[in-house]
């Protein structure tokens, strides 16, 4: 799962610890950048607003579970008391047709991508301007108690130590500023030479 051809797409992978914002930079992301964003599927209950099949795939836990022993998840994590997973078909099906491919997934999904595609995955971690902040931005959601709000504010905590595994960072704090910076990474990446160098020289060649 690691080799790639020079035509398969990019998987740009976003992570960062709950309340940073990196769904809501996703999805401002994809007003003006061209590319596929993988759904995910989890355990929990959807949230007010929430759509199954758009926000995430809502399973049980033992269609989770079924899903895992069948070798049909890409990544996954247990994350407090849900699981949370990338299905694997559709994300593999885009990138070899040459599409880049956001995922949109928590540290611990990252660094399993990492492992098992280093020549595909670029990890981008998100990060929010301050702790104060972060901490503010969870209960501002109003779906958490007191004792998971601490509960993901710690764990938020040592989820940002990781963040030297990653190969960027872009800071929330103005939204459109942190747009910007995703934009400039994706661009960066598809002019990286070694992704796309040989289709590009057989086009010269031609003219030859």
């Amino acid at each position: 799962m690691g080799k790639s051809s020079h035509n398969d797409g990019r998987l740009f992978v976003i992570s960062g610890p709950s309340g940073a914002g990196k769904g809501t930079i996703c999805k401002k992301l994809l007003e003006s950048v061209d590319i596929s964003i993988s759904t995910s599927m989890t355990t929990r209950a959807p949230r007010p607003g929430e759509i199954d099949g758009k926000d995430y795939y809502f399973v049980t836990v033992d269609e989770f579970e079924e899903k895992i022993a069948n070798g049909g998840m890409l990544e996954y994590a247990r994350v407090f008391d849900n699981i949370y997973g990338t299905p694997k078909d559709m994300v593999i099906k885009q990138l070899e047709r040459g599409r880049d491919v956001i995922l949109e997934i928590d540290v611990q999904g990252g660094l399993q991508i990492k492992k098992k595609m280093p020549e595909q995955a670029v990890l981008v971690f998100v990060l929010p301007p301050d702790l104060t902040t972060l901490r503010q931005r969870i209960i501002d959601r109003g779906t958490e108690t007191e004792e998971v709000i601490d509960k993901r504010f710690n764990e938020a905590i040592n989820e940002i130590k990781l963040i030297g595994e990653y190969d960027y960072y872009v800071v929330n704090d103005e939204l459109d500023d942190a747009v910007y910076d995703l934009k400039a990474i994706i661009m960066a990446e598809r002019r990286r030479v070694p992704n796309k160098i040989m289709p590009i020289v057989r086009e010269y060649e031609k003219e030859i």
